[in-house]
């Protein structure tokens, strides 16, 4: 059976090696085109590029499917299925109908719970207790096809992102592995519609999203913590100052101070007031600096009580 795949960063490539594991014929490869990154920006190759090249396969980087002659060299390739993992290019339908079985995507969301860019941060922020992994035929709607497969994996109770991000990649893996094998097997794949209920939508993650906002309980700030580790951090000010917060937890007060002010700064961190609750701050990163205990922190920056983080308040 000749597979296609077409994805780009990390999570893309752990399906990608898995595949690869399982011994499937792979003639074509899909990826981003080369990025700037770093201080010099140079261009760098995506992780699925670097696989690809690394097991001699042939890769193609188009920088746009939405024309003829950027298709052209792809669909002269004969595929009987197209695996997408966080590709981050939209499908055209030519591309969709190219492959004899389709194209079939790898979700990191229980569908139809989280369509969209960002199923990772959004579930964490929202407090889900769970999420998993959706394989699922595509069609030319947003993350709307049939399912394939699901995989359920809890929430941890303090997760972030790039944990998460660690066992929804293992999820899937195993999953596409499972369902290219039965789709060897058996010439076909059972197929069951997306509830009509329950759909939510995982917006792309903005920088402004991860601006914290202490009028919030300090259990929606933890979360959106967690949630925006390793990118792009929660962010706030301190008397001008741009501040990143890397770990934090509840601390179980209710204070009576106003939100973003802090109660107290010690060995153990910086607690600060919210709108329900306080928050212990226990490591920061400010501007154009380097990760640091938030007491180390709160030591060199002259935090004490009655600091306020955030927006000067009114006078």
């Amino acid at each position: 059976m000749r597979v296609g795949f077409a994805g780009t960063p990390h999570f893309a490539a752990l399906a990608l090696e898995a595949i690869l594991a399982a011994g499937f014929e792979l003639p074509l490869v899909l990826t981003q085109p080369d990025r700037p990154k770093g201080r010099g920006l140079r261009p760098e190759p995506s992780p699925v590029r670097r696989l690809a090249d690394t097991r001699g396969l042939p890769v193609q980087a188009p920088a746009t499917l939405k024309t003829d002659a950027a298709r052209a060299p792809l669909l002269a390739v004969p595929l009987d299925v197209l695996v997408v993992a966080a590709y981050g290019l939209i499908l055209p339908p030519a591309i969709l109908a190219w492959p004899r079985h389709g194209c079939i995507n790898i979700h990191a969301s229980l569908l139809p719970r989280w369509r969209g860019a960002a199923p990772i941060q959004r579930a964490i922020a929202a407090g889900d207790e769970a999420t998993g992994v959706t394989i699922m035929q595509m069609d030319a709607g947003l993350d709307t096809g049939a399912m394939i497969d699901c995989a359920r994996v809890p929430i941890a109770s303090r997760e972030t992102a790039a944990t998460l991000h660690i066992k929804l990649a293992a999820a899937g893996a195993r999953s596409i592995v499972a369902v290219l094998t039965r789709l060897a097997r058996d010439g076909g794949l059972e197929r069951t519609p997306q509830p009509a209920t329950g759909a939510t939508y995982a917006s792309k993650v903005e920088r402004a999203d991860a601006v914290i906002d202490w009028s919030a309980a300090s259990g929606a700030i933890d979360r959106l913590v967690r949630a925006f580790d390793p990118v792009p951090g929660a962010a706030t000010l301190l008397n001008g100052l741009g501040v990143k917060v890397w770990r934090a937890e509840p601390s179980g007060e209710e204070p009576a101070a106003a939100a973003g002010v802090v109660l107290r700064a010690g060995k153990e961190g910086i607690h600060v007031a919210c709108g329900q609750g306080a928050l212990l701050l226990q490591e920061v990163q400010p501007a154009s600096g380097k990760r640091m205990s938030a007491a180390a922190f709160a030591a060199g920056h002259g935090v004490v009580a009655g600091t306020c983080f955030g927006a000067p308040p009114p006078a």
